[in-house]
Formats: C-alpha cells, sequence, structure tokens
C-alpha cells in the first residue's frame, strides 16, 4: 500500500523523519515526535495508519489538532491518499448538522479540533471506544491555545487506545502527566536557527516607527509571496489598515477573524490573488500555505523557536528564502540570534502593481455535486475562457473560488450569472 500511495501522491521518496517514523511505529508503544515545520509530519503518521486501518464499522485512528486549517490540510492529505478508507473533519465554525449526518456512516478516521470532538462526544454523536490510535499533532499548541480540559476529557472516552503519537515543531516541550507518556519513543529532528538556504537581512527603521519602513519593504517585494508577522492581533490590523490606505494588497490573518475570513485569506494567498498575508504566529505552522519567498518580522518573536517556526515558511527543501526583521532604532537583535544580518536598505516606495489574479466565488461545492472538472468546463464553455486564464481551483462544501486572470473576471461574470452549472443556479461574483 505504501508504494502505491507514494506514486498517487506523486512523492519519489520519503525524507529521513518519514522513515524514521515508520520504522519506529511498532517497536515502540508511543511516539514523541519533534521536527521542523515543512518536514512532512502529517505523511509521516497517515501512512503507517492508513496501512494497518481495516474495514471495521468504527472509528479506529483520531487526530485531534490545534486549529481548523490543521484538520482540513490532514483531511485533504488523506483524501489525497485515495485508500478504501473514510475520514471525516470536525472543526468549530463548521455546522454541527453536517458533522453529525457525516458521523452517521462511520469513518475509519476522525480528525478535529480539542472543543469540536468534546461537542460531539456529549451529544452523542461518535463512540470513541474503538479508537486504538491517537495523534495530538502539534500538541504543545493545543496545550497553549488552553484545550487541556478537552484533551483530557477526549482521552477519557478512549478506553481501548493502544498507541499515542505526539507531533511538535517545537523542541523545548514537556509532556503533562495526564497525557500518560511514561513509555515513548523520541524522534528527534532539530532545526537550524538560520540554514545555510536562508538569508537574514536587517532593516533599521528611522525612530520607534516601523510603518515606513514596512511599506518601503513591501513595495519592493510585492511581486512574490510574502508572509509578515506580528506579535499581536492589533498590530495586524493596525498594519492593514495603514496598507489599505496606500493601496498594497494583502490579506490578514489572525484568531479574531471567523473561519470563512481566514479561509477566503488563505485562499487568495494560495492562488496568487494576494501576494502578502500579514499574520500572527497563527499562521506559522499547520496551515497549507505555499512556498514563500519572502518572511517579514515586523516584530521579532520572543523566543528562538517562534522565530524558526515563521522562517519556516520559506526555503524550504531545496529552495532558497529572505527573512527580513525589521528593527527600531531603540531595538537590539534578540539574544538567541547568534550573527548579525546583513544590512539593507529599503529606498523609496515604489508603485505596487495588482497581482495578475483574481479570485471568483461561486456559490456551489461539494455538497451540488460540484467539482473541480465542472467547474472547468463551465468557465471555459459559458465564461469563453481559455484554460491559460484559469488559475488554482478551490472547492469546499458549499461554495468554490477560482483564480481568475484579472483583466478577465469583469467581463466574466455577466456571461455566467444566469448560467446554470450542474443544473444548479449559482451565484457568481469578485471574492471579497
Amino acid at each position: 500500500m505504501l508504494e502505491q500511495i507514494l506514486k498517487t501522491l506523486n512523492i519519489p521518496a520519503l525524507n529521513q523523519m518519514q522513515e524514521q517514523t515508520i520504522k519506529s511505529w511498532d517497536q515502540a508503544r508511543n511516539l514523541l515526535i519533534l521536527s521542523p515545520t515543512g518536514t512532512g509530519k502529517t505523511l509521516a503518521f497517515l501512512l503507517p495508519i492508513a496501512a494497518r486501518l481495516t474495514d471495521a464499522d468504527s472509528v479506529q485512528a483520531l487526530i485531534v489538532v490545534p486549529s481548523r486549517e490543521l484538520a482540513l490540510q490532514i483531511f485533504q492529505v488523506f483524501k489525497a491518499m485515495k485508500t478504501p478508507y473514510k475520514a471525516t473533519v470536525c472543526y468549530g465554525g463548521h455546522e454541527m448538522r453536517l458533522e453529525k449526518d457525516n458521523l452517521v456512516n462511520v469513518p475509519s478516521v476522525l480528525i478535529g479540533t480539542p472543543g469540536r470532538l468534546v461537542d460531539h462526544l456529549h451529544r452523542k454523536n461518535v463512540d470513541l471506544r474503538t479508537v486504538d490510535t491517537l495523534v495530538l499533532d502539534e500538541f504543545d499548541k493545543s496545550l497553549e491555545y488552553g484545550f487541556e480540559p478537552e484533551m483530557r476529557t477526549i482521552l477519557g472516552h478512549l478506553p481501548h487506545l493502544k498507541k499515542r503519537i505526539l507531533t511538535s515543531a517545537t523542541e523545548e516541550v514537556s509532556l503533562p502527566t495526564f497525557l500518560e507518556m511514561d513509555d515513548y519513543k523520541k524522534l528527534h529532528f532539530s532545526a537550524e536557527l538560520v540554514p545555510d538556504n536562508l538569508r537574514l537581512k536587517m532593516v533599521r527603521c528611522e525612530g520607534n516607527d516601523k510603518f515606513e519602513a514596512v511599506v518601503k519593504l513591501l513595495s519592493r517585494l510585492a511581486n512574490a509571496p510574502t508572509m509578515v508577522f506580528c506579535n499581536h492581533k492589533a498590530a495586524v490590523a493596525r498594519i492593514s489598515a495603514l496598507l489599505r490606505d496606500r493601496k498594497i494588497p494583502h490579506e490578514t490573518f489572525h484568531g479574531d477573524l471567523d473561519q470563512e475570513q481566514r479561509e477566503k485569506a488563505l485562499i487568495k494567498f494560495r492562488n496568487g490573488s494576494s501576494m502578502i498575508l500579514l499574520s500572527t504566529d497563527l499562521a506559522s505552522r499547520g496551515l497549507d500555505i505555499p512556498e514563500v519567498r519572502h518572511v517579514v518580522h515586523y516584530q521579532m518573536p520572543q523566543t528562538a523557536a517562534a522565530f524558526v517556526h515563521r522562517n519556516g515558511r520559506t526555503a524550504r527543501m531545496e529552495a532558497e528564502g529572505t527573512a527580513y526583521l525589521l528593527l527600531s532604532e531603540s531595538e537590539s537583535l534578540p539574544k538567541y540570534l547568534d550573527k548579525i544580518p546583513e544590512e539593507e536598505q529599503v529606498g523609496e516606495v515604489q508603485p505596487v502593481q495588482k497581482p495578475e489574479w483574481e479570485t471568483l466565488y461561486i456559490s456551489g461545492g461539494k455538497k451540488d455535486k460540484i467539482n473541480k472538472v465542472d467547474i472547468v468546463g463551465w468557465l471555459m464553455q459559458k465564461g469563453l475562457l481559455e484554460k491559460d486564464e484559469l488559475g488554482k481551483i478551490e472547492v469546499k462544501d458549499f461554495a468554490s473560488y477560482v483564480a481568475i486572470k484579472r483583466d478577465k473576471i469583469n467581463a466574466l461574470i455577466p456571461l455566467l450569472s444566469h448560467v446554470k452549472i450542474k443544473k444548479k443556479k449559482v451565484k457568481v461574483q469578485v471574492s471579497d
């Protein structure tokens, strides 16, 4: 099965961490996997889980994650593996009724956030007594977000648990006693603070207000995917408002946004409709975000681990990337950084061109039996688009999002406004 799944995913070979995880699976009752962001931990635990699933009509593996985005990412990876087994994903912000209906046909693998899983347990929508494998992915983040009571409750519903797998991208982690991980094997794959293919650059700001410096810097970087990290949600909101005033296109991502807003921001960043994503550290781990070219530390993180996680969004695998450190006159380099970055002069503000793609919203999705092939045919036949005028397509339960060449989208909407897709009348508009 392993070879077939890798062929399906178009992965020529596993990396060292993935190989060691699979090798250690049957050697130890419990595993603690410490590996940097972007190294493929999801596949490392999904492959051995898939190989051991049976046709039993019961939940056999439970995967608990700290965020909705990570839950969906793992679910999509499992689906892409094309095994004969069902997976279901549960998370806050998703319709409870929909999830309850999905759980009627019992999945072999259940993926979810702690709070939503506990909701289903209290409503008796799911029976976890048959679970023998538990994965707590990014478990330290779940604890950091205050999910310990929910995690305790979930563990109390797993009487026949045989194996626990804990993962983290942070090296300095402690294991709470309620996890009952006295007997475990640690797989430790440390991350370099500054890998060879990551260039560090320092931008010195005039005075203590960094905004003019970040505007100048982003105006130069705006033609390549760039993530800007702040320590606080308020800083993200403030910078976003100022960038809007300067007409610099961007998206924001933080915990105060609702699920739909966060999802749209990631969709636009993934499909190239937006080249700049402003975020808190919520986006530094466990999200399905493509390789970014630049990381900007608007505010420096407090710890070396957070610095590594942020930078892990660029310079992945063999690619190169650049991390920019913005420092005010009163700031000094953090103590955890043992090298002085090259100083960068940001110059003057450059004209910022809008991205070549724009996102089209379609009010129909998977639950309407609409798929990517349907959308491509519909847009080419009824919308008169050429193939190269279509970009990335993402189909959700009740909506779909398509990257369209910016110079084509306004003429496209009137052509589709009264045309059905799969016998369904849908609303089409530029995604806000």
